[in-house]
C-alpha cells in the first residue's frame, strides 16, 4: 500500500490532467473537422488510438531513469539519423514505402499509418545535445571564449547532420524546429553573450536577406541552391494570399475567413460554414476559431501556456544540468510548434505544414511529443523518488 501511495505521489498529475484536456479538445475539434468529407475514415477513433499508443510511450519512457537516457543519448541520436538516411533510398513511387506527399519524402508509409522519423529525431537531437553540453561543462569547469566557441562548434556539428537530411526531403517546417531548439539550448548552455549576440544578429541578417531574395530573386535561388517553386509560392501567398486565390493562397484565405467568422463566441460545435483544406491536421486551429470563437481559441492558447508554464516550473525544479537542458529543448520545441502553427493560420507566419501539438490529427506528431513528455515524466518521477527516499531515511 505504501509503495502504491508513493508511486502516485511521484507522478506528475498536473501534466496528466493537461494532456487529458488536450485529448478532449483534439477529439472535439477533429470530430467536427471530419464532417467536411475531405477524407474517408473515422479520424476521431484513429486519433484516440494514437493517444492510447502515446500513453504507453510515456509510461515506457518514464520507467527508465534520466541517467540511463544520458547514456543512451548518442545511440538514440544515431538511430534517428539511420531512419532519416534509409528514407532517402526508399522507392518513392505511388504506394511505395517512401512515397512523396506534396513534393516531400518525409514519411515511412506503413500498414499502421504514415510515420515521420523527423518527429522522433527532434527528441533524440535534444537528448544528444543536452548530453554534449553537460559533458562539455564537466570537462571545462572554467569557462572562456575559447571553450564557449568549441562548445558552439560541437553543437553546430550535431545539428548539421540531421538538418541536412531533413532539408533534403525537403521539410522546411521541421528544419525550423531544429534551429529553434538549437537556439534555445545555446542560450541556456551559458555561452557568452559576446558570442551569441553577433551570431544571432548575423542569422537575422541572413534570414532577412534570404526572405528578400525569396521575393525578388527566386530564379537565382532555384538555380544556385535548388529551391523548389512551391516553396516560393508559399512565401508569395503568405504576403498576398488574395493574388493566389486559385492556388497556395486558398488555404490561408479560407483559414482567415473561418477564424474571422467565428467572432467572439463562435458558431457552436458542428457549426462550421467555411470549407478549410487540411482542417483536421495543420489547420485544426481554424476549426477551433470558427466554432468556439475568440474566447474558445484563447482558452486553447491558455492551455498551451499552462503546459509551457508547468514544463518551465519542472525545469527550474530539476538540479541535474542534463535534465535541465533536455527540458529546455522540449519547451523550445513545443513553443515553436504552437507559435508557428497558430501564426500560419492567421497570416502572422508563412505556411510550413507544422501541426498543432496534441490537437492536430497525426500519429507521428503525437508519438514524437509523447516521447518528449515521457522524458519530463521520467525526470520528475525519479527526482521525487530520490527526495522521498532521503526523507524516509531521515525519519
Amino acid at each position: 500500500m505504501d509503495n502504491e501511495r508513493n508511486f502516485t505521489k511521484r507522478l506528475d498529475w498536473p501534466l496528466i490532467f493537461i494532456l487529458i484536456a488536450f485529448l478532449i479538445v483534439s477529439l472535439l475539434a477533429i470530430s467536427s473537422a471530419q464532417t467536411s468529407g475531405q477524407y474517408a475514415g473515422n479520424f476521431v477513433f484513429l486519433q484516440f488510438r494514437w493517444y492510447v499508443i502515446a500513453a504507453f510511450i510515456i509510461a515506457f519512457v518514464m520507467y527508465f531513469e534520466p541517467d540511463q537516457y544520458k547514456k543512451m543519448s548518442w545511440y538514440l541520436y544515431g538511430f534517428g539519423i539511420l531512419l532519416l538516411l534509409v528514407l532517402i533510398f526508399l522507392p518513392e513511387g505511388k504506394g511505395q514505402l517512401g512515397e512523396r506527399i506534396n513534393g516531400a519524402k518525409s514519411w515511412y508509409h506503413l500498414p499502421i499509418g504514415n510515420i515521420q522519423p523527423a518527429e522522433f529525431m527532434k527528441t533524440f537531437f535534444i537528448l544528444a545535445t543536452a548530453h554534449l553540453i553537460s559533458k562539455h561543462h564537466e570537462k571545462f569547469s572554467i569557462k572562456s571564449i575559447k571553450t564557449d566557441l568549441w562548445l558552439l562548434v560541437k553543437i553546430g556539428i550535431t545539428l548539421i547532420v540531421p538538418l541536412g537530411f531533413i532539408m533534403q526531403q525537403p521539410d522546411l517546417g521541421s528544419s525550423l524546429v531544429f534551429i529553434a531548439i538549437t537556439a534555445a539550448l545555446v542560450i541556456v548552455a551559458g555561452i557568452s553573450w559576446k558570442i551569441i549576440i553577433p551570431i544571432f544578429a548575423g542569422t537575422a541578417v541572413v534570414g532577412g536577406a534570404l526572405l528578400w531574395m525569396a521575393v525578388y530573386m527566386q530564379e537565382f535561388l532555384e538555380e544556385t541552391f535548388g529551391f523548389q517553386p512551391y516553396q516560393f509560392a508559399r512565401i508569395n501567398s503568405w504576403l498576398d494570399p488574395y493574388a493566389y486565390t486559385g492556388g497556395d493562397g486558398y488555404h490561408l484565405i479560407t483559414s482567415l475567413n473561418a477564424i474571422g467568422s467565428g467572432e467572439i463566441f463562435g458558431k457552436g460545435y458542428l457549426g462550421r460554414e467555411v470549407y478549410v483544406p487540411e482542417n483536421h491536421t495543420d489547420f485544426i486551429f481554424a476549426v477551433i476559431g470558427e466554432e468556439w470563437g475568440f474566447v474558445g481559441a484563447s482558452l486553447v492558447i491558455c492551455l498551451f501556456f499552462l503546459l509551457i508554464y508547468h514544463l518551465t516550473k519542472t525545469t527550474l525544479l530539476l538540479k541535474d544540468p542534463f535534465c535541465t537542458y533536455v527540458c529546455a529543448g522540449i519547451i523550445a520545441m513545443i513553443t515553436f510548434h504552437v507559435f508557428e502553427n497558430i501564426g500560419m493560420t492567421i497570416q502572422l507566419l508563412p505556411i510550413t505544414g507544422i501541426p498543432l501539438p496534441f490537437i492536430s490529427y497525426g500519429g507521428s506528431s503525437l508519438m514524437g511529443n509523447a516521447l518528449a513528455l515521457g522524458l519530463v515524466f521520467s525526470m520528475k518521477f525519479h527526482y521525487r523518488t530520490y527526495m522521498f527516499s532521503t526523507l524516509d531515511e531521515e525519519e
